[in-house]
């Protein structure tokens, strides 16, 4: 396991230590320990149910930790006013999670409306983002259910960068989109990151996707983590937790 080069000379933007979380007598997270830093995308990888999402959703402070403490840009989540924290994350989901009835622009101006920036500045900005993500602008006044299925994820994306934040959160974000979407948009993706560099964590089940997206990739096995690799690492290792999730790629015959 190691750390980027670039994690060495930093402190940390989004930090969890020993953190668990349960409801019930249902543990989800057991001892948590991970950090990301300025500009990398570390990926959240693991089967359904092993506490991805619940990690993720810790950090813009949907859910509390029950014990140990979460960070960001050095305050845990539990010092913030949530709603400042989390119009300081952009949040991209599976489908998008568009409001159905708001345009185009009315949904990239979400939270740059409830911060109150002038007329002038949203406008700018809807322009701006529409062309980073490669919308058309006649696409401005359209509804969600006229946008195909990619088309609505980069709105989604656009959205979430509206504010300019200096974190990312993206859970399954190319899930639900046919192979052909899917790989176009991971490849806009990747450009997009080296242009704007973002701290994004990436939540996935797909370990190509975490391979070819990820500066780092934190498995994630039954509620704990089983260590943060960079994607060399990772295909090399020969823990077992890790060969354990590898082996069906390779039985499978899929590129890793």
């Amino acid at each position: 396991m190691s750390n980027t080069d670039e994690s060495s000379k930093s402190s940390p933007v989004i930090e969890f230590r020993e953190v668990g979380y349960r409801i019930a007598n249902q543990i989800l997270l057991k001892d948590i320990s991970f950090s990301a830093f300025a500009g990398e995308t570390l990926v959240l990888l693991g089967r359904s149910g092993a506490g991805k999402t619940t990690a993720l959703k810790l950090i813009n402070r949907l859910l509390t930790p029950t014990h140990g403490e979460v960070d960001v840009n050095g305050r845990s989540t539990t010092s913030w006013n949530p709603i400042l924290l989390r119009r300081s994350i952009g949040w991209v989901i599976q489908e998008s999670g568009l409001f159905p009835h708001y345009s185009v622009e009315g949904n990239i101006a979400v939270v740059p409306k409830l911060e109150r920036w002038p007329q002038d500045r949203v406008n700018a900005r809807i322009s701006e983002l529409m062309h980073i993500v490669g919308l058309e602008s006649n696409l401005r006044g359209r509804y969600p259910h006229q946008l195909s299925g990619g088309q609505r994820q980069r709105v989604g994306v656009a959205r979430a960068l509206a504010a300019d934040p200096v974190i990312l959160l993206m859970d399954e974000p190319f899930g639900a989109l046919d192979p052909i979407t899917r790989a176009d948009l991971q490849r806009e993706f990747l450009a997009l990151q080296r242009r704007l560099r973002k701290t994004v964590v990436i939540v996935t089940h797909d370990l190509r996707e975490a391979l070819l997206l990820g500066t780092r990739i934190a498995l994630f096995d039954s509620g704990k983590l089983a260590g943060v690799f960079t994607a060399q690492e990772f295909a090399n290792s020969q823990d077992a937790r890790v060969r354990e999730y590898v082996t069906p790629f390779r039985e499978a015959a899929l590129p890793i």
